[in-house]
């Protein structure tokens, strides 16, 4: 049985990263997401660059009251960390949302930037374990 290897990234630095992901306009976008992002939702699956991102992002404080329950974090190199977490947040129009998501980061010269995320709404993830 293999050990499990310390993870040596900064978790509240990740976190709070993450937590901008949520509330940050699209230069919050353009400043920590990598290059390229693969991204998994519902709606949307596909590799995105950087601007494309951003461009989604257009309306800052999409949410509120978030909530994030980290349930598991992995570092498989010392450049690249994923997380997955329980989120629960506040739409701008006040209707409740709660989703599983992961995110992946990878370590650049300029700091950790998301280069994979993906939201299953916790609503459609118990509908497949059902």
């Amino acid at each position: 049985m293999t050990a499990t290897k310390p993870i040596t990234a900064n978790k509240q630095e990740l976190l709070d990263i993450e937590r901008g992901f949520w509330s940050g306009d699209s230069a919050y976008y353009e400043a920590n997401a990598d290059v390229e992002c693969l991204v998994a939702f519902p709606q949307m699956v596909q590799a995105m660059t950087n601007a494309d991102l951003a461009k989604t992002a257009t309306k800052p404080n999409r949410w509120r009251d978030l909530d994030i329950k980290l349930k598991g974090m992995v570092e498989p190199g010392s450049d690249i960390v994923m997380l997955t977490y329980e989120a629960r947040a506040t739409r701008e129009n006040g209707e409740p949302y709660a989703a599983l998501a992961s995110t992946g980061y990878v370590h650049r010269a300029d700091g950790w930037k998301m280069m994979f995320h993906s939201q299953t709404p916790i609503e459609a993830a118990e509908q497949t374990q059902g």
